[in-house]
C-alpha cells in the first residue's frame, strides 16, 4: 500500500512540474530579436546630471537556452538643465559667449554590453510606466560591461554592474517599451533610475521571410 501511494505521489510530482514547465514556455515570448532607441536624462542630483543620453539597443533572445545578449550604445552629456545650473563651469566669470560650448558640455559615449543574460517573466520587478503597460513582457538581468569614449569606464575599476531590461507594452503593440535599471558602481554615473526607451523592430523565431520586417517594424504583433 505504501510503495503504491508513493508511486500516486511521485506522479503528481512529475505531472505537477511538467506543468509548470509548459507554462514557462506558454509565456515565453516567441520572439528572436528586438532593436530600439534609447532617449532620456539621468536625475539632476548624486551623479552630477542631470545628463541627456541618446542611442540604439539589440537585445537577441535564445530560445533555447532561456537567455539573452544586450548590446547597446549611446552618447551622453550634460542637457540644458545642467548648463543653466552651473553657469561657470568652464569660466569665472562666465560670459553668454563661453559658457554654453561644447566642452562644458562634456559629451562621451558609452558601449553597453551583457552576454548570456538570464530571460524571466516576473513583471512585477519592472519600473512602472505612465500610462501603463499591460501586455506580458519578459526581463532580462546580468552583469553588464560598459565602456567610456571606447575604453573601460572609470566605475568599472570598482567591480561588476548588473542590469535589469524589461520590455513591455500594451494591447495594440506588444513590446513597445524598453527600460534599462543598473546597480552597483554604475550607479555611480547613471543613477538608479530606470533609462527609458522604445522598441522599434522585432523579429519572431518562426518568421524568416521579406515581408516580416515590414509586419513587425514597429513592434506590433
Amino acid at each position: 500500500m505504501k510503495n503504491k501511494t508513493f508511486s500516486w505521489t511521485v506522479r503528481f510530482v512529475v505531472v505537477g512540474a511538467l506543468a509548470v514547465v509548459a507554462t514557462a514556455q506558454a509565456q515565453a515570448p516567441r520572439v528572436e530579436h528586438l532593436s530600439g532607441l534609447i532617449n532620456d536624462y539621468t536625475a539632476a542630483t548624486g551623479v552630477s546630471g542631470p545628463w541627456e543620453m541618446h542611442g540604439k539597443w539589440t537585445l537577441k533572445l535564445k530560445e533555447e537556452s532561456g537567455k539573452a545578449d544586450f548590446s547597446g550604445f549611446m552618447t551622453m552629456e550634460h542637457s540644458d538643465a545642467w548648463i543653466a545650473a552651473n553657469p561657470g563651469a568652464v569660466t569665472n566669470p562666465p560670459t553668454p559667449s563661453n559658457v554654453d560650448t561644447p566642452a562644458s558640455r562634456s559629451p562621451h559615449t558609452h558601449h553597453i554590453t551583457m552576454t548570456d543574460a538570464l530571460v524571466t517573466y516576473d513583471m512585477t520587478v519592472c519600473p512602472a510606466n505612465s500610462p501603463a503597460t499591460t501586455s506580458a513582457g519578459f526581463v532580462v538581468t546580468g552583469n553588464v560591461s560598459i565602456t567610456g569614449n571606447g575604453n573601460s569606464a572609470p566605475f568599472e575599476k570598482n567591480g561588476p554592474s548588473t542590469m535589469q531590461v524589461c520590455i513591455t507594452g500594451g494591447s495594440e503593440v506588444q513590446f513597445a517599451n524598453i527600460s534599462l535599471v543598473l546597480t552597483g558602481p554604475a550607479t555611480g554615473h547613471f543613477g538608479t533610475h530606470a533609462i527609458n526607451g522604445v522598441v522599434r523592430e522585432v523579429k519572431h523565431f518562426d518568421k524568416h521571410d521579406d515581408k516580416h520586417d515590414d509586419d513587425h517594424h514597429d513592434g506590433r504583433r
